[in-house]
């Protein structure tokens, strides 16, 4: 069962003008479900991708990778399908996605080139493009505004609800929507950790920031969960400015418009990001590491990271043992070698577990224990490596290790 998280309520997410959603049941999956979504943008969007940075990347992702440095009048419609992942493929795996795409442009009159293909499922199975090819048409006939929801449901995997969000800031006086779906329950950690999602929104930004606010809200988010450790095939992350909303072009980020528009497309990629961890293969437990006062960031990220992928510390956590000195082994193998243990805290929410590298003398493992059996849990690490208000932190979203993680994985292509 996912961790205090339930389906969107489909009135909730809100149309994106310029964007346009249709879904279809096109055979891919082996079950009777929506597997095929379109969804076609406005003349003048400007579109950017942040992927996965697994070497044996998927047909797809490279295909994605060459239509936006193009740049061929600009991405007008995106394709996914669900069922096979058009992964470990080779130059077959590459005719295939490129034949989506020219089959797509063909029935918009656009050119190839400005259609991006998303393929998630399963590894090294040949991807039946007549099946898709076949499925567009219905895709397409299907396409409303509003149609966040089901596109949300057609790109599942082994997610067990639909992840959707939807936001409005203001904007020089007008109303802006940002919304955004994701998919993914497994195979997610960091570079990047979202399986697949989209974000759009109305909102008037200057085509050469879309790249810079993709790569940022990736970073704030996607990259700040972990399930399992396994860096997918197919990991995309795409963000659509429609430029249909009528107030000033945002021409910088750090302006107070581009703030504006910043954190809310930060927010709901953060939201999704949570909702892949919430929903994690098997997961009971929902966990937020927490890591303050290195020297920079870069090396919080690293001890965060150390403690959210070991199994040791996930199992213990799914197992509400409060074996607590699995973390602080976890912050000793995270890469930093001169780390001064007799400096470290650690905590669980708000127990104070240990003190100067040892245990706390206040700590009794009752309370330890009464903090393990929630379904959320914080675990933080203060390293005093640094000093001052502002200290350098991290923060990583992560779940237990279950055995129903094993069971579906197993099960997986069964």
């Amino acid at each position: 069962m996912p961790v205090n998280l339930v389906a969107p309520n489909p009135a909730d997410l809100l149309p994106v003008p310029g964007v346009e959603i249709g879904t279809t049941m096109a055979g891919v999956r082996k079950a009777n479900r929506r597997d095929l979504m379109v969804m076609t943008l406005a003349e003048g969007s400007a579109v950017s991708g942040v992927f996965t940075l697994n070497r044996f990347c998927a047909a797809p992702v490279q295909v994605c990778r060459e239509h936006l440095a193009a740049g061929a009048g600009g991405i007008r419609a995106l394709v996914i399908n669900t069922g096979n992942a058009n992964a470990g493929t080779g130059e077959d795996g590459l005719a295939r996605a490129r034949a989506t795409c020219s089959a797509l442009a063909g029935l918009l009159d656009i050119a190839p080139e400005q259609v991006l293909p998303f393929s998630t499922g399963v590894i090294m199975e040949t991807l039946p493009v007549d099946r898709i090819v076949a499925g567009l048409p219905g895709a397409l006939a299907d396409r409303k505004p509003a149609n966040w929801a089901l596109a949300a449901e057609a790109i599942m995997t082994t997610d067990t609800l639909p992840k959707a969000v939807s936001r409005q800031v203001t904007i020089g006086g007008q109303v802006v929507t940002v919304s955004g779906i994701a998919k993914g329950a497994g195979m997610i950690r960091p570079n990047m950790a979202t399986m697949l999602g989209f974000v759009a929104t109305d909102a008037k930004l200057a085509p050469r920031l879309v790249a810079e606010l993709a790569r940022e809200a990736a970073d704030r988010s996607f990259n700040r969960i972990t399930i399992d450790g396994d860096t997918s095939t197919n990991d995309s992350f795409v963000v659509v400015a429609t430029r249909q909303a009528k107030h000033a072009e945002i021409t910088q980020l750090d302006s107070p418009d581009g703030v504006i528009l910043r954190d809310a497309v930060i927010a709901v990629a953060q939201q999704l990001a949570q909702a892949i961890v919430r929903d994690g293969e098997g997961a009971t437990k929902f966990i937020t590491v927490r890591i303050d006062g290195g020297r920079n960031k870069e090396e919080c990220r690293q001890v965060a990271y150390a403690i959210a992928h070991s199994p040791l510390v996930k199992t213990a956590f799914f197992a509400s043992d409060p074996n607590l000195g699995r973390i602080l082994a976890a912050v000793g193998y995270a890469g930093i070698d001169d780390l001064d243990q007799s400096l470290i805290d650690l905590w669980l929410d708000d127990v104070h577990v240990a003190t100067k590298g040892g245990r706390h003398p206040a700590y009794q493992e009752a309370d330890g224990q009464r903090v393990m059996k929630q379904s959320e849990i914080t675990v933080k690490v203060d390293l005093h490596r640094s000093k001052g208000a502002n200290r350098p932190h991290a923060t990583v979203w992560t779940c237990d290790l279950s055995h129903d993680y094993v069971s579906i994985n197993a099960d997986y292509r069964s």
